[in-house]
């Protein structure tokens, strides 16, 4: 058999899937990127960088694990944070499994609190990861897991830092036991379910979120205009830049071009090193006010447009 081609129930395969929630900043995205052993999902310091759902698969043994990186789970405000907040327990509620990421650095705060108690209402095997263990003491760290435990009956905690890898093998191995038997539902080469055009995209929106400041990537979207592969086996890649006013527009651009072109570049690289060939990337930043409260742009994120205001 083909190793591209998905395994029968008679090679003794498993396939699951693990959906990862917790508060902002929490390390969901890193820890995807951890287990599937590539980028999959971006990265910022910032808060709810991921909108939609992101699947990644990782591949372990015989098992497929396919991991659904879920916005950061906190108190809604706008349209767009009920819907991502939405999802998240959607993917939750829909999942094999669930994998609760607490920041062992912040502990059992305002943020977490909330989603313990929600977690009763799910009736799905719960495992809780205490990421960071890198930042804090071993004492600490001990004293949090017994906080933990005692907040709920968790099938496994696990301590780990995503960003060193610390801890994360026992997690994977945990993992992969864990799904149920079954056949792959991805090839054995594919690492996520988003589409190139989307991927490309995301990357552009995390060079944004890195490089602005304050509530404007907050306020932005970055979809793909045009996608087009030369002979020689380079792509050209038309991306445009939505936000809501003009004066976001001028702060995306700085002075003579100089942020766009920065963030331009930065993408470009990584965008080339995902395809591994030539990228030559045009962005375009335009104003569509009050896209956030557009239904077509929630289904281009993977998101339900939610009802009222």
């Amino acid at each position: 058999m083909d190793e591209t081609e998905h395994r029968s129930p008679d090679a003794k395969t498993a396939c699951g899937f693990a959906a990862l929630i917790g508060a902002p900043n929490s390390g969901k995205s890193t820890l995807t990127n951890a287990l599937v052993g590539a980028k999959v999902s971006i990265v910022t310091h910032k808060a709810q960088t991921t909108r939609g759902p992101v699947r990644g698969i990782a591949l372990i043994g015989e098992s497929q694990v396919i991991l659904v990186d879920t916005p950061g789970i906190f108190q809604p405000k706008r349209r767009l944070d009920r819907a991502m907040s939405a999802a998240a327990w959607d993917r939750a509620g829909d999942a094999d499994l669930i994998v609760l990421v607490i920041d062992a650095k912040r502990g059992l705060d305002e943020s977490v609190i909330p989603l313990l108690r929600h977690l009763h209402q799910i009736k799905r095997p719960t495992i809780a990861v205490l990421n960071k263990i890198d930042l804090v003491s071993k004492p600490e760290l001990l004293r949090l897991a017994s906080e933990v435990s005692a907040q709920f009956s968790f099938d496994q905690i696990f301590m780990l830092s995503a960003s060193t890898g610390d801890g994360v093998a026992d997690l994977t191995a945990y993992l992969a036991a864990a799904v149920p038997p079954g056949p792959w539902l991805y090839p054995a080469d594919q690492l996520t379910d988003a589409s190139l055009r989307q991927a490309a995209a995301e990357i552009t929106r995390e060079k944004l979120f890195l490089r602005l400041h304050d509530e404007l990537p907050y306020a932005l979207t970055v979809e793909a205009t045009e996608w087009k592969e030369f002979a020689d086996g380079s792509v050209r890649i038309a991306q445009t830049i939505f936000v809501e006013r003009d004066t976001q527009k001028k702060i995306v651009l700085g002075a003579k071009g100089a942020t766009i072109r920065e963030i331009s570049i930065a993408a470009r690289e990584d965008i080339a090193a995902m395809l591994e060939r030539p990228v030559h990337l045009f962005l375009f930043v335009k104003v569509r006010g009050r896209w956030g409260e557009d239904p077509e742009r929630y289904r281009q994120m993977g998101l339900d447009y939610p009802k009222g205001r």
